[in-house]
């Protein structure tokens, strides 16, 4: 099973969320990649590496229309995130993250999204390298990797199928 993301939109665009969009990319599974941070300078970076196609901000242009959602930015900032997010997103809009620890990120989207935390599939790459920032991605990162889906009880199949297909798509099991 293969799925084209018309666009996508990737907060945080550093190591795993700039390999993330490297490696979508590569694989020809998306149309457009929106890069978004908490300073316009990364996501800009991203945009002059050819990480991104733009970039855009946590507001409703960026994000209502979008058809996938990455949260790749530390655990401790995901629940502020994902507040910011989930009054934005579209109501077909599934939005996951690439945290490494689950409990906390699942208690923050529950708070966050409330009624539409079936929209949210955790994940959690098992992938990384020392370095950081957009000058460290690469679309190899995840290839024969794991990534761990978490799903909730709310979540539907085909959004976990998107989910997961996304990852496989950047060479990911």
């Amino acid at each position: 099973m293969a799925f084209e993301f018309a666009k996508v939109v990737v907060v945080g665009v550093g190591l795993i969320g700039g390999s993330f969009s490297l490696a979508l990319k590569a694989a020809g599974a998306t149309g457009r990649i929106v890069g978004v941070g908490r300073r316009p300078e990364p996501p800009e970076r991203a945009r002059s590496l050819g990480i991104v196609d733009s970039v855009g901000g946590m507001d409703a242009a960026t994000l209502s229309d979008a058809d996938l959602v990455l949260v790749a930015v530390p655990v401790a900032q995901t629940g502020s995130v994902l507040a910011a997010l989930a009054p934005l997103v579209g109501q077909s809009t599934i939005v996951t993250d690439a945290g490494s620890t689950k409990q906390d990120v699942v208690a923050a989207a529950r708070s966050a999204m409330g009624a539409r935390v079936g929209r949210f599939v955790p994940g959690h790459p098992i992938a990384g390298t020392e370095h950081s920032g957009p000058d460290a991605a690469f679309p190899e990162l995840f290839r024969d990797r794991n990534v761990v889906l978490t799903p909730l009880a709310e979540n539907a199949a085909a959004d976990v199928a998107r989910v997961r297909c996304a990852w496989e798509a950047c060479g990911a099991r």
